[in-house]
């Protein structure tokens, strides 16, 4: 059997809750319009890859995949795609002569910022629509919203 919570303990649970299923859908219904609405080349897994790459490269196809959460063969297919366009170079790995080290090429890096540009583009047209209390109240919001980004340890 459980404790009851002190009055006003379970209201402010479900307010989070209710709060954490509204915010969960307003940005994955948003992040789905932008992939939609931004018609990029680049499917979402090699663009997650690039980004990968960029932030935290040159890195090793077995850290690629462990890092994109995706097996080693399946990394394997989406190299070799951003290979093939130019996007990524491989590289003799110097810890490891057997080994390769992917980076990110200029290509990549472009066609990296022309996707941001883009979706940046898309956000601040829709903030357009926005009346100025709502512009203000998500400025507002932005220091809470980039918490929510910090791991836990």
């Amino acid at each position: 059997m459980t404790a009851p919570h002190p009055a006003g303990a379970a209201t402010a649970d479900d307010a989070r809750t209710e709060l954490a299923a509204r915010l969960r859908l307003a940005v994955g219904r948003l992040n789905r319009r932008i992939r939609i609405d931004g018609h990029e080349s680049i499917p979402p897994l090699q663009l997650s890859a690039l980004v990968t790459v960029e932030q935290y490269g040159p890195l090793r196809l077995s850290e690629l995949a462990r890092r994109e959460a995706v097996t080693a063969p399946t990394m394997s297919r989406v190299l070799a795609a951003l290979d093939e366009q130019g996007l990524v170079i491989r590289a003799p790995d110097p810890q490891d002569a057997r080994g390769v080290q992917i980076r990110l090429s200029e290509a990549g890096a472009a066609g990296l910022e022309e996707v941001r540009s883009h979706r940046t583009a898309l956000v601040a047209r829709r903030l357009a629509r926005l009346a100025p209390d709502q512009l203000e109240a998500l400025q507002a919001a932005m220091p809470a919203f980039e918490a929510l980004l910090v791991d836990e340890d």
